[in-house]
Protein backbone atom coordinates (compact mmCIF):
# COMPACT_ATOMS: atom_id res chain seq x y z
CA UNK A 1 0.00 0.00 0.00
CA UNK A 2 2.74 2.08 0.86
CA UNK A 3 3.94 1.57 -2.83
CA UNK A 4 0.78 3.19 -4.18
CA UNK A 5 0.31 5.79 -2.05
CA UNK A 6 4.04 6.73 -3.26
CA UNK A 7 2.53 6.74 -6.78
CA UNK A 8 -0.26 8.91 -6.07
CA UNK A 9 2.09 11.52 -4.62
CA UNK A 10 3.97 11.49 -7.49
CA UNK A 11 1.32 11.52 -10.24
CA UNK A 12 -0.33 14.57 -7.74
CA UNK A 13 2.80 16.42 -7.79
CA UNK A 14 3.35 15.65 -11.44
CA UNK A 15 0.11 17.49 -12.55
CA UNK A 16 0.42 20.41 -10.08
CA UNK A 17 3.68 21.09 -11.64
CA UNK A 18 2.35 20.25 -15.32
CA UNK A 19 -1.34 21.23 -14.69
CA UNK A 20 -2.10 21.74 -19.11
CA UNK A 21 0.29 19.06 -19.80
CA UNK A 22 -1.35 16.22 -22.20
CA UNK A 23 -0.79 12.17 -22.59
CA UNK A 24 1.89 12.26 -19.17
CA UNK A 25 2.07 9.05 -17.69
CA UNK A 26 3.60 10.00 -14.59
CA UNK A 27 3.95 6.54 -12.82
CA UNK A 28 4.04 2.77 -14.09
CA UNK A 29 3.69 0.00 -11.65
CA UNK A 30 4.03 -3.60 -12.48
CA UNK A 31 4.17 -6.62 -9.78
CA UNK A 32 6.65 -9.55 -10.30
CA UNK A 33 4.22 -12.57 -10.84
CA UNK A 34 5.46 -15.55 -9.18
CA UNK A 35 7.55 -17.71 -11.61
CA UNK A 36 8.35 -14.89 -14.14
CA UNK A 37 9.47 -14.66 -17.58
CA UNK A 38 11.36 -12.02 -19.10
CA UNK A 39 8.10 -11.69 -21.50
CA UNK A 40 5.64 -11.71 -18.29
CA UNK A 41 7.82 -8.57 -17.00
CA UNK A 42 7.59 -7.33 -20.25
CA UNK A 43 3.94 -8.04 -20.62
CA UNK A 44 3.63 -6.53 -17.49
CA UNK A 45 4.87 -3.21 -18.34
CA UNK A 46 2.80 -2.99 -21.45
CA UNK A 47 -0.67 -3.59 -20.20
CA UNK A 48 -0.47 -0.73 -17.40
CA UNK A 49 0.19 0.88 -20.29
CA UNK A 50 -2.50 -0.06 -22.41
CA UNK A 51 -0.29 -1.78 -24.74
CA UNK A 52 -1.65 -4.93 -26.62
CA UNK A 53 0.72 -7.62 -26.04
CA UNK A 54 0.31 -10.56 -29.24
CA UNK A 55 1.29 -13.82 -29.23
CA UNK A 56 2.92 -12.63 -32.14
CA UNK A 57 5.21 -10.45 -30.45
CA UNK A 58 8.19 -11.09 -28.95
CA UNK A 59 10.20 -9.41 -26.07
CA UNK A 60 12.19 -7.19 -27.84
CA UNK A 61 9.24 -5.84 -30.11
CA UNK A 62 7.03 -5.47 -26.46
CA UNK A 63 10.13 -3.85 -24.96
CA UNK A 64 10.33 -1.46 -27.63
CA UNK A 65 7.37 -0.33 -27.68
CA UNK A 66 6.95 0.15 -23.70
CA UNK A 67 10.20 2.59 -23.69
CA UNK A 68 8.95 4.37 -26.85
CA UNK A 69 5.67 4.93 -24.79
CA UNK A 70 7.22 5.93 -21.24
CA UNK A 71 9.69 8.33 -23.29
CA UNK A 72 7.31 9.95 -25.08
CA UNK A 73 4.66 10.20 -22.15
CA UNK A 74 7.50 11.41 -19.14
CA UNK A 75 7.28 8.67 -17.28
CA UNK A 76 9.24 9.67 -14.18
CA UNK A 77 8.74 6.74 -11.91
CA UNK A 78 8.40 3.26 -12.13
CA UNK A 79 7.60 0.72 -9.41
CA UNK A 80 8.47 -2.90 -9.01
CA UNK A 81 6.60 -4.58 -6.43
CA UNK A 82 7.33 -7.86 -5.22
CA UNK A 83 10.56 -8.67 -6.61
CA UNK A 84 11.46 -11.21 -3.81
CA UNK A 85 9.40 -13.21 -6.45
CA UNK A 86 12.93 -12.91 -8.71
CA UNK A 87 14.97 -16.15 -7.67
CA UNK A 88 18.28 -15.41 -9.90
CA UNK A 89 19.56 -18.99 -9.00
CA UNK A 90 17.64 -19.59 -12.01
CA UNK A 91 17.50 -18.84 -15.52
CA UNK A 92 14.40 -17.45 -15.57
CA UNK A 93 15.02 -15.26 -12.74
CA UNK A 94 18.23 -14.40 -14.44
CA UNK A 95 16.78 -13.05 -17.77
CA UNK A 96 14.26 -11.23 -15.64
CA UNK A 97 16.09 -9.18 -13.64
CA UNK A 98 18.32 -8.56 -17.17
CA UNK A 99 15.18 -7.40 -18.57
CA UNK A 100 14.19 -4.43 -15.80
CA UNK A 101 18.03 -3.56 -15.94
CA UNK A 102 17.64 -2.98 -19.43
CA UNK A 103 14.04 -0.97 -18.87
CA UNK A 104 16.02 0.81 -16.35
CA UNK A 105 18.81 2.02 -19.08
CA UNK A 106 16.44 2.73 -21.81
CA UNK A 107 13.71 4.27 -19.49
CA UNK A 108 14.58 7.66 -18.24
CA UNK A 109 12.74 7.56 -14.78
CA UNK A 110 13.45 6.67 -11.31
CA UNK A 111 12.80 2.73 -10.60
CA UNK A 112 12.07 1.71 -7.01
CA UNK A 113 12.05 -2.36 -6.53
CA UNK A 114 10.31 -3.30 -3.60
CA UNK A 115 9.59 -6.83 -1.93
CA UNK A 116 10.19 -8.95 1.75
CA UNK A 117 13.14 -9.42 3.04
CA UNK A 118 15.23 -8.67 0.01
CA UNK A 119 18.17 -7.57 1.93
CA UNK A 120 18.77 -11.78 2.24
CA UNK A 121 17.34 -12.79 -1.18
CA UNK A 122 19.14 -14.20 -4.28
CA UNK A 123 18.48 -11.00 -5.72
CA UNK A 124 21.42 -9.43 -4.50
CA UNK A 125 23.79 -12.40 -5.07
CA UNK A 126 26.26 -13.15 -7.09
CA UNK A 127 27.45 -11.04 -10.41
CA UNK A 128 23.97 -9.89 -11.30
CA UNK A 129 22.98 -9.63 -7.58
CA UNK A 130 25.85 -7.38 -7.17
CA UNK A 131 24.64 -5.32 -9.88
CA UNK A 132 21.45 -4.95 -9.13
CA UNK A 133 23.08 -3.75 -5.33
CA UNK A 134 25.20 -1.21 -7.17
CA UNK A 135 22.70 0.63 -8.35
CA UNK A 136 19.90 1.02 -5.59
CA UNK A 137 19.60 2.01 -1.61
CA UNK A 138 18.44 -0.60 0.24
CA UNK A 139 15.68 0.78 2.39
CA UNK A 140 14.13 -1.00 5.11
CA UNK A 141 10.74 -0.47 6.20
CA UNK A 142 9.50 0.36 9.50
CA UNK A 143 6.45 2.33 11.49
CA UNK A 144 5.62 5.74 10.79
CA UNK A 145 6.24 7.33 14.48
CA UNK A 146 3.84 9.92 15.44
CA UNK A 147 5.00 13.24 13.83
CA UNK A 148 4.60 15.80 11.44
CA UNK A 149 5.03 13.22 8.85
CA UNK A 150 2.47 10.75 9.80
CA UNK A 151 0.08 13.77 10.21
CA UNK A 152 0.65 14.75 6.54
CA UNK A 153 0.30 11.69 5.23
CA UNK A 154 -3.06 11.34 6.87
CA UNK A 155 -3.99 14.30 5.11
CA UNK A 156 -2.64 13.65 1.96
CA UNK A 157 -4.56 10.84 1.52
CA UNK A 158 -7.95 12.55 2.97
CA UNK A 159 -7.24 14.97 0.57
CA UNK A 160 -7.64 11.75 -2.32
CA UNK A 161 -11.07 11.38 -0.86
CA UNK A 162 -13.98 12.21 -3.38
CA UNK A 163 -16.95 11.49 -0.83
CA UNK A 164 -19.86 14.04 -1.37
CA UNK A 165 -20.49 14.89 2.18
CA UNK A 166 -16.65 13.98 3.66
CA UNK A 167 -15.49 17.37 6.17
CA UNK A 168 -12.14 18.43 4.86
CA UNK A 169 -10.01 17.86 8.00
CA UNK A 170 -12.19 14.99 10.05
CA UNK A 171 -9.67 12.22 9.37
CA UNK A 172 -6.42 15.15 10.07
CA UNK A 173 -8.52 15.39 13.54
CA UNK A 174 -8.12 11.65 14.33
CA UNK A 175 -4.80 11.17 13.09
CA UNK A 176 -3.37 9.95 16.60
CA UNK A 177 -6.63 7.85 16.85
CA UNK A 178 -5.18 6.32 13.08
CA UNK A 179 -1.67 5.93 14.57
CA UNK A 180 -2.87 3.95 17.70
CA UNK A 181 -4.90 1.67 15.98
CA UNK A 182 -2.89 0.84 13.04
CA UNK A 183 0.78 1.16 15.03
CA UNK A 184 1.71 3.73 12.32
CA UNK A 185 1.46 0.99 9.58
CA UNK A 186 1.19 2.46 6.25
CA UNK A 187 -0.56 -0.33 4.52
CA UNK A 188 -2.70 -0.42 7.21
CA UNK A 189 -3.62 3.09 7.32
CA UNK A 190 -4.50 3.00 3.76
CA UNK A 191 -6.40 -0.05 3.95
CA UNK A 192 -8.13 1.38 6.88
CA UNK A 193 -9.38 5.15 4.64
CA UNK A 194 -10.02 2.74 1.48
CA UNK A 195 -12.32 0.14 3.31
CA UNK A 196 -14.08 3.34 5.23
CA UNK A 197 -14.63 4.99 1.95
CA UNK A 198 -15.58 2.05 0.39
CA UNK A 199 -18.50 1.19 3.51
CA UNK A 200 -19.53 5.52 2.95
CA UNK A 201 -20.03 4.77 -0.38
CA UNK A 202 -22.35 1.73 -0.36
CA UNK A 203 -24.40 2.56 2.75
CA UNK A 204 -25.12 6.15 1.16
CA UNK A 205 -23.51 8.40 4.09
CA UNK A 206 -20.62 9.74 1.73
CA UNK A 207 -18.49 10.89 4.59
CA UNK A 208 -16.14 8.90 6.73
CA UNK A 209 -16.15 8.81 10.91
CA UNK A 210 -14.45 7.69 13.75
CA UNK A 211 -17.50 4.60 14.14
CA UNK A 212 -16.89 4.36 10.29
CA UNK A 213 -13.18 3.16 10.68
CA UNK A 214 -13.92 1.22 13.97
CA UNK A 215 -15.96 -1.06 11.21
CA UNK A 216 -13.05 -1.93 9.20
CA UNK A 217 -10.99 -4.94 10.57
CA UNK A 218 -7.33 -4.17 11.04
CA UNK A 219 -4.62 -6.84 9.23
CA UNK A 220 -2.48 -8.96 11.26
CA UNK A 221 0.40 -6.57 10.87
CA UNK A 222 -1.27 -3.76 12.44
CA UNK A 223 -2.61 -6.41 14.81
CA UNK A 224 0.69 -6.89 15.90
CA UNK A 225 2.32 -3.68 15.80
CA UNK A 226 -0.58 -1.47 17.52
CA UNK A 227 0.25 -0.57 21.03
CA UNK A 228 -2.00 -2.63 23.28
CA UNK A 229 -4.80 -0.36 25.85
CA UNK A 230 -3.26 0.62 28.99
CA UNK A 231 -4.61 -0.47 32.11
CA UNK A 232 -6.27 1.86 33.95
CA UNK A 233 -4.50 2.56 37.88
CA UNK A 234 -6.22 2.63 41.09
Amino acid sequence: MALTQLGLAHELNDRQVHPDAHGRIPVLYITVPPAATARMIAAEFARFLGLPVHRRLNTSDIIEAVVGVCTSARTGLVIVDEVHNISLSTRQGAEVSDTLKYFSERIPATFIYAGIDIEHSSILSGTRGSQIAGRFTLIPTHPFPYNDEWKGLVKTMEDTLLLHHHKPGTLADLDRYLHDRTGGMIGALSHQIRGAAIDAILTGTEKITRDGLEGIPLDVTATTQAPRPRRART
